[in-house]
């Protein structure tokens, strides 16, 4: 086709454009490892060995939609079921319980991803952890009737400037259901130079409204209408329940929290902001963890999949132990170093305050 007939087809699909307006989903993804190969370092991977699907106790419950709605200021754990698939939402923070084996929702699960087009780069059931490939949502492109209109001729010319992943965990809870939690992390292209001809990709907050559309999702691929599922989501604005704080001189997050719930949120707040877990011991209240700075020194500038190498091979990552321990009704959440002892570097408060931002 020569660019003349180009041209001419980019006009009637500008035409087309003008005279409808397309309405799209929130999200259509298609996986980045269908353009680029990215390589991920590791420190965006989780390479815990021991902890397949590991037990939490004490699921919480309410005794339904109509309580919670009314008693929604003074709880903050809402708990709305539809057949053997409910969601539970604590603060700005939701994943599903579902009354079925973590073994026979493995398959299901990773069926979904594939479905809304993602790739996996870790599949590890044994470890009861999934996560997706670097994938970039072509819902956010616009003028996408044009595209459609066209076809492949000029799709490939379009781009977001974003990339996003998803890790799902399963676990088992103490009465044999399946706690699922998804968390997103996202990346996003800048340009470096005054003149536009550079660029790099830096981290950009997790986004909640994301994780909860994959959490409706999923319901519906477990057997939830999709009527069903969006009424399920649907609530009230969380309140911010974790503060930076000081204990004994160490910096340390506060929550408004009780130890079972302090303990869902650090872990999932891991999950979002980077920290690779290498284990972790509910009955310590211990989350081992291996830690590199990501500061924009470390990136690199230029495609894509270069920017997912690390700039500085032989810089080890550090390990900590992230604490979460029981303060009466309150939790509180300390860096420790690997031997267990309090860590007060800046490291440690920089942990910490990636923790309270994302737990807020």
């Amino acid at each position: 086709m020569n660019l003349t007939s180009k041209a001419a087809l980019i006009g009637v699909a500008l035409a087309l454009g003008a005279c409808s307006t397309l309405e799209t989903d929130k999200v259509d993804y298609r996986s980045a490892a269908k353009a680029p190969s990215l390589d991920i370092p590791p420190d965006l991977t989780q390479l815990s060995k021991d902890t397949r699907y590991s037990v939490v106790d004490g699921a919480i419950s309410a005794s339904g939609y109509q309580a919670n709605r009314e008693a929604n200021s003074k709880v903050q754990v809402s708990t709305l079921s539809v057949g053997d698939v409910r969601i539970e939402r604590d603060g700005n923070q939701r994943w599903l319980v579902v009354n079925r084996p973590a073994e026979k929702l493995w398959e299901p699960v990773k069926d979904f991803w594939q479905e809304n087009g993602f790739l996996l780069a870790m599949d590890q059931s044994n470890l009861g952890i999934m996560e997706t490939d670097w994938a970039e949502n072509r819902a956010k492109l616009p003028l996408d009737a044009i595209r459609t209109a066209l076809g492949k001729l000029l799709d490939s010319l379009y781009s977001t400037g974003e990339r996003d992943k998803f890790r799902t965990r399963l676990e088992r809870n103490a009465s044999g259901s399946t706690e699922i939690f998804i968390s997103h992390r996202g990346m996003i292209e800048v340009y470096t130079t005054s003149g536009k001809d550079q660029t790099m990709w830096q981290p950009r907050p997790a986004d909640p409204e994301l994780e909860t559309e994959f959490l409706r999702r999923l319901m519906v691929k477990l057997g939830v209408s999709q009527e069903q599922s969006k009424a399920l989501v649907a609530n009230s604005a969380p309140k911010a329940i974790a503060i930076v704080t000081n204990v004994n001189g160490q910096p340390a997050v506060k929550l408004e929290e009780g130890f079972d719930r302090a303990w869902r949120r650090v872990g999932l707040s891991l999950d979002r902001t980077g920290f690779t877990v290498e284990d972790r011991d509910r009955k310590q209240g211990i989350y081992y963890v291996r830690y590199v700075s990501t500061t924009s020194e470390n990136a690199e500038p230029g495609f894509f999949g270069k920017l997912f190498s690390s700039s500085d091979k032989n810089k080890a990552p550090t390990k900590y132990q992230i604490a979460v321990r029981s303060a009466g009704d309150l939790s509180e959440v300390l860096v420790l170093n690997t031997d267990g002892q309090p860590e007060t570097s800046a490291i440690a408060q920089r942990i910490v305050k990636v923790l309270a931002d994302d737990i807020k």
